[in-house]
Formats: C-alpha cells, sequence, structure tokens
C-alpha cells in the first residue's frame, strides 16, 4: 500500500509540474501595461497639458520569430508618450537585431535613451533552473552579439544612449536630465561618470540602469536624482502566486522586484520585462510587461 501511495502523490507532483510548466510557457505571451501616476513636476510646467508620458520598456531578450512581442511593443507606439526608455538586453540571439528594430520601430521616432545589459553584448547560454532559483550569479557566455549595430540604428533614429552619460534635453518642452551607467550586474558601472547632482534647472531628473543594485540606486538618490528605472529581474519570472519574486538576480530586496516603489527621497521602477532567455521560455505569475509612468504636476 506504501509503495502504491508513493507513487501516487509522485504522478500527482510531476502532471502539477508539467501543467505549471505548460502555464508559464503560454504565459510569456500574455503581454500587459503597467501604469503609474508620478507627481514629480512643478506646477506650471506642463503649460495646461495633463501629464508627461514616460514609456519604460526592458529585456526584450529578442529572437526571430516572436511576432506577438513585435506586434505588442509596436502598439505602443499608441500610448503617444512624450519620452521612451530602454533599459536594456535587447537581444537573446544573434539574429534578433531585425526583430528588436521592428519592434522598436514607430516608437524610434519618439524623444528616447537607453543603456544596455549584458544580453546585449552577450549571448545566452543554457540555464540551470535550481541554480538560477538559488539567485547564484552566472558567469556570461562572452559570445559576442551584434549590439554595435543596433546602437547605431537607435542613435541613427535619433535615441541618446545614456551609458555613462550625463544628458540634458527637451521633450514636450519638459526639460530633462538623464544619467545612465553600464549593467552593475557584471560589475560595468562606473558612476563617477556621471556623479553629481542634476541640473537645478531640469524639469524632471532621471537615472538609467540595466540591474537594479542598491551601490547604484543610491548614488542617483544621494545626487538628487527624482526617478530611477531599471529592468533585468524579469519580476522574479517565476513567482509564488501574487507575482511574490522568489529571487531578484540582483542584491535589491524581493518586495521590490518590480513596479514601482520608493527608494529614499527617489522613486524607483523596476520592469517585469517582456522576455526572458530563449534557455528558459517560461514566466509563472509573473506576465511581461511595459510601463507608462504619468508623471504630473505636484499640487
Amino acid at each position: 500500500m506504501r509503495v502504491k501511495k508513493l507513487t501516487g502523490i509522485g504522478a500527482l507532483g510531476l502532471s502539477t509540474s508539467v501543467a505549471a510548466l505548460a502555464w508559464g510557457y503560454t504565459e510569456r505571451n500574455d503581454f500587459r501595461l503597467r501604469e503609474y501616476e508620478l507627481p514629480l513636476l512643478e506646477p506650471g510646467v506642463l503649460r495646461g497639458r495633463s501629464e508627461f508620458r514616460v514609456l519604460h520598456v526592458s529585456d526584450l531578450h529578442m529572437i526571430p520569430g516572436q511576432r506577438k512581442k513585435v506586434e505588442f511593443v509596436s502598439g505602443l507606439d499608441a500610448l503617444e508618450p512624450d519620452l521612451v526608455v530602454n533599459t536594456g538586453d535587447n537581444l537573446s540571439d544573434a539574429a534578433g537585431v531585425p526583430w528588436v528594430l521592428d519592434a522598436l520601430g514607430p516608437l524610434l521616432n519618439r524623444p528616447g535613451a537607453f543603456v544596455f545589459g549584458t544580453n546585449d553584448y552577450w549571448a545566452p547560454r543554457p540555464v540551470n533552473p535550481l541554480k538560477y532559483l538559488t539567485g547564484a550569479k552566472r558567469e556570461p557566455s562572452y559570445e559576442d552579439l551584434p549590439w554595435e549595430g543596433m546602437r547605431a540604428a537607435f542613435i541613427e533614429r535619433g535615441w541618446r544612449d545614456a551609458t555613462h552619460q550625463r544628458l540634458e534635453f527637451k521633450a514636450s518642452d519638459v526639460r530633462l536630465a538623464l544619467a545612465g551607467v553600464d549593467d552593475p550586474h557584471h560589475n560595468l558601472d562606473q558612476y563617477d561618470k556621471v556623479a553629481g547632482e542634476p541640473n537645478r534647472d531640469a524639469d524632471l531628473s532621471v537615472g538609467l540602469l540595466h540591474a537594479p543594485y542598491r551601490r547604484v540606486l543610491e548614488a542617483f538618490e544621494a545626487d538628487g536624482y527624482q526617478l530611477a528605472l531599471a529592468g533585468h529581474t524579469h519580476g522574479g519570472q517565476i513567482c509564488l502566486p501574487g507575482q511574490r519574486a522568489i529571487v531578484t538576480n540582483a542584491d535589491i530586496d524581493r518586495r521590490r522586484a518590480s513596479g514601482l516603489h520608493r527608494y529614499g527621497r527617489m522613486w524607483m521602477e523596476v520592469s517585469n520585462g517582456l522576455g526572458q532567455s530563449k534557455y528558459a521560455p517560461v514566466r509563472l505569475f509573473c506576465p511581461p510587461s511595459a510601463t507608462l509612468i504619468r508623471v504630473v504636476e505636484r499640487r
């Protein structure tokens, strides 16, 4: 009797695991839009308009053939964002660049800025799921991806590379001060190159980074940036019900693995991301998403 009971439990566990994987495989294409409102602007900055729209996209991890993702991302242009921010990991395949450009196509006609993640530079490698769930950092493959051509296309269309740069420009008559670093996940960040408070004449100041590591977030917060935008975590990717992250793949706490949160005096938004490695094509209780932040005037 005992043998039969254990066999039954094993079969139930196997069927549950298979069902979860099937659901997770389907959920990876359940694209969604998250929306937030932030009162960061001084009264009168918008000159009668109701809001300044910041669209945040991250972690496309594009591979050829992902037509649903292309359609969703290109359709975000209908939101008419005033600024588009891309926080990296656009690629998951050496042939993915044309698909990234198709997806972002109409958005590249709008003011935008970007930083890259290591999965823009180097191809993904097969993942041990158990190692992922322990939060252990994985060594890059160091197999080069064609990121230089993608970067050139972004810049040719008018987007600005914020990697270790301080940027100042106007979008929809709002004066912006942006600064960004390279991917902190593999210690590519050099904050000293952008250190210092943002221009006091700016209406909105934003820090950009791919992976939300505390050393960079604390530096942006200490320098007086109002908002930081990051990706990388995939919201946990494999979560418990209620999108409760098990791991973050960074040193930020699990409660802030995705969404909009306070970080000291600064706001921080961590994107769920729109993709995942081609070697881990599942999401569980964590649908892929883009973010629209409606920045309004303070009352």
